[in-house]
């Protein structure tokens, strides 16, 4: 039986002889008119008196262990989808593994550093600027920025419980705990240890409104990169070369970026490029790359005049007069500057060819410029402002100074060309504003150092969806950059760095645990935060003088660094459960949103690899994202997505959970989320079990028992049906193919209640045994396997079956508790296709269920393994005959598609000769299934065949070209007839419901018919009155102008019932 391998006290109670529903959770509600929301909340708080949640981990004390990492959200923001989606999947997975026998701890954590949490603080404190920071006191604004993480830890407890998501909220964890801020310094040191950590001063992308800089991974974070209007200036560069045909000729360069022309120090062209000068009508000289002249016809004219021709290797070594003189002439201290320099990158795909040098705001112009000799300039403050160096626009914010700079360029007599253009830039996860390049000190981690080794681990790891392996993630890796893992704000990871005040005395001390401040400093710190962690001074060891202090480095870390270390630093590693960690690491499963590829997944797999030489998870899901029901980005202010908390009190939370987790986001695609979308998904599986559920309590007087014995073949088939689906879920799970599981389950049920209960209404209506134990036995075993995936419905459907204490503290199904029979499985199935397909042609000629036909032939290769079924068939799409036949070319053929698209890449010009030829029919197929057509052969990815009808009218053809299957159409007067009394039959059962009668309760019936059709009435009169469980049926016949009913037949009825 079934829970043989339960624990005691969640023992089903097949041998009590009570009633459904041995626990009723519905509240006293009826059956079937049960609000699901409702019935959810009766579970949640069902689970939270009993403990099931605890429970269900500490069963499964001993047992292997699953390891699951849960990803801190930021707790200063309510959840959203996002959230939800992905709480969804966080709670399946670790549901599937408890029911396979492991023991899977859930531990919350939450992500209490960084940008979010003090962007939130300024909110609250109406601070707009960071110099307001200052003046209020580090200590005042972090105690602020303490106190905003964790406001809505009440709101994120309600909304993960009401998703059915069991979490450890009481053994949570924090990134601001000591014991985890320990282990981050920890791992500091380690890497710094390794030689993997430096300072350097280097062009990042930076946040001039949060005045830090940001790493590369961060400006591929969600929507970093947005469209934006910026201007677009050609500016003139006088050459200087005395004697030279050049001389006094204007290079001409391009840039997105009039606000970095102040700072140039340079000009770049690339060595191999052609180069003209032009003398445009305006008598001017101008020299650019010449692929690039016609882009600039309406300034230099339609064809100007070529002076002369140069290599890029001909230009470098000039100078030029840069269009601002700050940085320029002598007695400025850049004799090296303002000269056209060689550069690789310079490419003729925009602009002039030509491309100008700003070293501080730009990575590769540092680079050349630092290759060439010629010293930085930084002309801007952290606020991104210009400083005194640049008189003109001190104090200026860079893009509001771009208008005064393009009007003075212009009163220059500078300016070629002034543009808008709109492109793709960078703004700030966080705070949503544009970014800018800019050189600045930072800390690193050498990434490139072991970024090939990462590329080797993450061969390791199972990634779902596979091709984000060497894809989206892998090519990422490939290109990966040295890691800016400082930040110049307040609330965060301090760097555990101290150095020397005085550079006459250097030194730097790195520590890595509170032991070791506690040695040097001479106290031990409980808060690791700014201000505190920076009072920690003490001499200079090294100074000789005594003058000089030890004091810590201004930044904090980025906040990607402390959760990339969560699987250690959450339990206090390595300064405590180093046994455990060195058993739990790699964890088993991750799973967020596919961006964390830059993000989270990213900065787990850094720091593993450096600091353990390993992967940190097997197992990694990177699902899509979701979308408004406008397919935009989800937008409060647009309102494009239904309200989560009224789709919970609607429809419910498993309604939502199967929703998301049967769609293509969990393949890597994304979602658009409509109520309607959430409404039919309920129809798809939490119907259909719960509709199988309260059909059972109708028909069965006394609860049915687990067994799997049956003879009758309905019950075979649908126990058999059962255990491949059971087999397809398993495998379905366990590789993470969340969505594979539900369209299992929604098959299943499919099967189960409009094929297996359908057909077998009549065995309930008698209470057969062998009915009634089947379909409990079903419903034992599918909840359960439905139970990760709807896990309230699943509780409330499987208690009420069994009495036990908790469907999520059950195993789940073992093969050996379904009779397999795929042969059985096989057959009905295609029963199935044949009746659909019936049914549709019905459909396609107006001729009604009820209505009887003489003959329906089916004709496939394997037809004669339907002969066991053909009264089924009959019955099921109501013909009096059903042949079967092998003779599938007596009804169509087969049809050949070419698909061009796969096969022109091989076959070359030849395509077309095979398309023609199979249009003239010119193809075949030998015993070994290939094909030719025009004597080449076609590889299986190059075309398609389809089994195409001779008369579509009454012929079609099964799904997967399986065969034909062809309806005799004709209606004779005793086919009417039938159709007829079936008709006055449907019109009963439903005057029946009206009364309200039970099932059981017998009805006497007045017909009164039309004369022409009493002949009609007294044929079928037996067929009637057994139908519909009438002792008596009398006819009347239609008095004039009395009100008559209208049968689907066209003819016109009056119905008295009375009960019986």
């Amino acid at each position: 039986m079934s829970s043989d391998s339960q624990s005691s006290d969640n023992k089903s109670s097949d041998d009590q002889n009570t009633s459904y529903p041995r626990v009723d959770l519905s509240g006293g509600t009826a059956a079937g008119s049960v609000a699901f929301s409702d019935l959810e909340r009766q579970v949640l708080a069902a689970w939270e008196a009993d403990g099931t949640f605890r429970a269900s981990v500490e069963q499964r004390d001993g047992s292997p262990e699953f390891v699951f990492y849960d990803g801190p959200p930021f707790a200063n923001g309510l959840p959203h989808y996002g959230h939800l989606l992905t709480g969804y999947v966080k709670d399946l997975v670790p549901r599937f593994q408890t029911m396979r026998g492991n023991k899977v701890e859930r531990r919350f954590g939450w992500d209490c550093h960084g940008l979010p949490a003090e962007i939130e603080a300024e909110k609250q404190l109406g601070i707009t600027d960071k110099s307001q920071i200052d003046e209020m006191g580090l200590a005042e604004f972090n105690a602020a920025c303490k106190a905003s993480v964790l406001k809505y830890t009440g709101e994120w407890r309600d909304y993960v419980t009401r998703q059915a998501r069991w979490v450890d909220f009481d053994n949570d964890y924090k990134t601001l705990d000591v014991d985890f801020m320990e282990s981050v310094m920890w791992a500091f040191k380690a890497l710094w240890d390794k030689g993997l950590i430096y300072q350097g001063f280097r062009v990042l992308p930076y946040s001039w409104y949060e005045q830090t800089p940001l790493s590369n991974q961060e400006t591929r974070l969600d929507d970093a990169y947005k469209m934006r209007q910026d201007p677009a200036v050609t500016v003139e560069m006088p050459l200087n070369a005395p004697g030279s045909v050049l001389d006094g000729a204007n290079a001409v360069i391009w840039t997105t970026t009039p606000w970095t022309l102040p700072s140039n120090l340079a000009i770049a062209v690339h060595p191999d490029t052609d180069y003209v000068q032009v003398t445009a009508a305006d008598g001017k000289r101008y020299v650019l790359a010449k692929e690039r002249v016609a882009h600039y016809a309406r300034e230099l004219g339609e064809a100007p005049e070529v002076v002369s021709e140069h290599k890029g290797t001909e230009l470098v070594g000039l100078t030029y007069t840069p269009p601002f003189d700050f940085f320029y002439g002598p007695g400025k201290g850049h004799e090296n500057a303002h000269r056209v320099l060689a550069a690789d990158y310079v490419t003729t795909d925009s602009g002039t060819g030509i491309v100008h040098l700003a070293p501080a705001f730009g990575e590769e112009d540092m680079d050349v410029a630092t290759a060439n000799g010629i010293e930085i300039v930084q002309p801007l403050d952290a606020g991104g402002k210009f400083t005194a160096l640049v008189p003109p626009y001190e104090g200026q914010m860079v893009f509001d100074a771009n208008p005064n700079i393009i009007k003075d360029l212009k009163a220059a007599g500078k300016m070629l060309r002034h543009e808008t253009i709109e492109h793709s830039y960078p703004h700030s996860w966080r705070s949503g504003e544009p970014l800018i390049y800019m050189a600045v000190p930072s800390w690193f981690v050498a990434v490139t150092k072991f970024r090939d080794r990462m590329v080797e681990l993450n061969q390791q790891i199972t990634w779902v969806p596979e091709h984000i392996r060497d894809g989206q993630f892998g090519k990422w890796l490939e290109g990966a950059r040295d890691w800016n893992i400082s930040r110049n704000r307040y609330w965060g990871s301090p760097i555990p760095v101290w150095t020397s005040d005085d550079p006459a005395y250097p030194r730097l001390d790195v520590y890595g645990s509170l032991d070791e401040l506690e040695r040097d400093f001479g106290v031990r710190p409980d808060d690791l935060h700014r201000p505190m962690i920076d009072d920690l001074t003490r001499p200079n060891p090294d100074d000789p003088t005594g003058r000089s202090t030890m004091r810590r480095v201004p930044e904090v870390l980025d906040c990607w660094f402390e959760s990339g270390s969560m699987p250690y630093a959450q339990v206090h590693y390595p300064f405590e459960n180093t046994d455990w960690f060195e058993t739990h690491y790699p964890g088993d499963f991750i799973v967020e949103y596919n961006g964390q590829t830059r993000g989270w997944f990213y900065t787990l797999h850094v720091l593993a690899t450096a600091l353990f030489d390993r992967p940190a998870f097997k197992t990694v899901a990177a699902h899509g994202i979701v979308l408004g029901d406008d397919g935009l980005k989800m937008s409060k202010s647009k309102g494009n997505y239904p309200n989560v908390n009224e789709v919970f009190d609607r429809d419910g939370s498993d309604a939502m959970r199967w929703f998301l987790m049967a769609s293509p986001i969990l393949r890597g695609g994304n979602l658009v989320v409509t109520e309607r979308g959430i409404r039919e998904g309920a129809g798809q599986a939490l119907r259909p079990l719960w509709n199988a559920w309260t059909f059972l309590q109708l028909y069965a007087s006394k609860p049915g028992v687990s067994r799997t014995d049956s003879p009758h073949m309905l019950d075979r088939y649908i126990l058999a049906k059962l255990a491949a689906t059971r087999d397809a879920m398993t495998n379905a799970l366990e590789t993470y193919d969340i969505a594979g599981a539900c369209d299992e389950l929604r098959w299943f049920c499919d099967a189960l209640t409009n094929w297996y209960v359908r057909r077998s209404r009549s065995r309930f209506w008698s209470e057969d045994r062998d009915a009634i134990d089947t379909l409990h036995t079903v419903l034992e075993v599918v909840t359960r396997l439905a139970a990760p995936l709807l896990p309230l419905i699943s509780e409330v459907v499987w208690r009420g079956l069994t009495g036990g204490r908790s469907v999520h503290l059950a195993d789940w199904p073992a093969a050996e508790e379904l009779p397999a029979d795929q042969e059985l499985v096989d057959a009905m199935d295609e029963v199935r296709l044949v009746c659909s397909t019936v049914s549709s042609l019905r459909k396609a000629q107006n001729l009604r269920v009820r209505l009887p036909l003489s003959e329906v032939t089916v004709a496939a290769a394997d037809a004669e393994r339907l002969a066991p079924f053909v009264e089924i068939i009959a019955d099921e799409v109501n013909v009096k005959k059903v042949d079967l036949t092998t003779d599938v070319d007596s009804h169509g053929r087969f049809e050949l598609v070419v698909n061009a698209r796969a096969a022109g890449p091989r076959l070359g010009k030849d395509v077309q000769s095979v398309i023609k030829a199979v249009k003239a029919g010119d193809w075949a197929e030998d015993s070994d299934g290939v094909v030719r057509a025009a004597g080449i052969e076609l590889l299986p990815e190059e075309y398609t065949q389809r089994l195409v009808a001779a008369e579509p009218e009454s012929t079609a053809a099964l799904p997967g070209n399986a065969g034909l299957v062809v309806l005799n159409s004709v209606v004779t007067e005793e086919l009417e007839a039938e159709g007829w009394a079936r008709d006055l039959i449907r019109e009963l059962q439903e005057a029946r419901k009206t009364l309200d009668l039970d099932v059981s309760d017998r009805i006497l019936v007045t017909l009164v018919v039309p004369a022409e059709f009493a002949h009609w009435a007294q044929t079928h009169r037996e067929l009637i009155a057994g139908e519909v469980l009438a002792t008596q049926l009398d006819f009347a016949a239609v008095e004039p102008g009395e009100s008559v009913l209208d049968l689907a037949s066209g003819t016109r009825v009056r119905i008295v019932v009375d009960k019986g």
